[in-house]
């Protein structure tokens, strides 16, 4: 008895101290990040209440079945078979049936507002993918970044050289994807999505920002030989320290936009016979 009461304290002390993350799903992320995280934290942990139910109801309708039609003491042969059972089967039929149309509805319902393109973005920012860096075109403000690859030795302070996405506070933000050379993937954890970047074709990301913070963000596909360094943050900050961001690009002379002509065209110089 007294195992068993400690084997439950340690149970509950461990769930308790995990209950926050647990609240999330596991994701790594927290509400209020942007508003389409949430609807994917929403969707996520849905999902899987939704389950669990189905794999409780499973595991104890197989207990039930395993006690109640046991073979008994000086029972002989198997017990007796049914060849249908019309109600049953039923209901095996129209419940898989109500799940599936449930869970494509809620799923549809959450991709609808995830890439649904704000009308009037309060920023819009161009983000170039390039092997093996970013560079980004602020376009409200007319000032650009163009990032270096970063070079991870192991010493501290590379994460400080990483290019950065400037963005305001509880604002409608449209990213602009492109990519200069090959296929890459803008990539933010914390968002919870990620959209491919193709050379000569445009996708886009609309989101509002919510909490303030420094977020880690990749390159998700495999670019080529530094891949792994193709890293940079996204800084979710106030609107004052966002517009001082802005003046210190133009204080820099970096006015206008790096377009289309900074691509890497493989083809660009060859002349066709035709």
């Amino acid at each position: 008895m007294l195992k068993a009461s400690a084997v439950a304290v340690l149970a509950a002390t461990t769930l308790t101290a995990c209950s926050e993350q647990a609240k999330m799903g596991f994701l790594p992320t927290e509400r209020g990040t942007t508003d389409n995280a949430d609807h994917i934290i929403d969707l996520w942990i849905g999902s899987w209440v939704a389950a669990l139910a189905v794999g409780l109801v499973t595991w104890g309708l197989m207990l039930w079945c395993m006690i109640a039609y046991r073979r008994r003491k000086n029972e002989t042969g198997y017990p007796r078979q049914l060849a249908y059972h019309a109600p049953l089967e039923v209901f095996y039929t129209i419940v898989p049936i109500a799940m599936v149309v449930s869970l494509f509805f809620f799923s549809e319902r959450a991709q609808t507002a995830i890439t649904a393109r704000h009308d009037n973005p309060d920023v819009t920012v161009q983000v170039y993918g390039k092997q093996w860096a970013w560079d980004f075109n602020y376009l409200d403000d007319d000032v650009y970044y163009q990032g270096v690859q970063a070079h991870l030795t192991g010493e501290e302070g590379v994460e400080e050289t990483l290019p950065t996405l400037y963005l305001p506070v509880d604002s409608k933000v449209e990213l602009e994807i492109k990519s200069r050379d090959v296929i890459h993937s803008f990539w933010v954890p914390a968002f919870l999505e990620k959209i491919d970047m193709f050379p000569e074709r445009t996708n886009y990301m609309s989101f509002t920002t919510g909490r303030e913070g420094v977020f880690a963000g990749k390159c998700a596909e495999l670019c080529g030989e530094y891949h792994s360094e193709m890293l940079f943050n996204v800084a979710v900050v106030s609107q004052e320290e966002y517009d001082a961001q802005m003046e210190q690009l133009r204080d820099q002379g970096n006015t206008g936009s790096v377009g289309d002509e900074y691509n890497r065209n493989p083809n660009q110089n060859e002349t066709s016979n035709n």
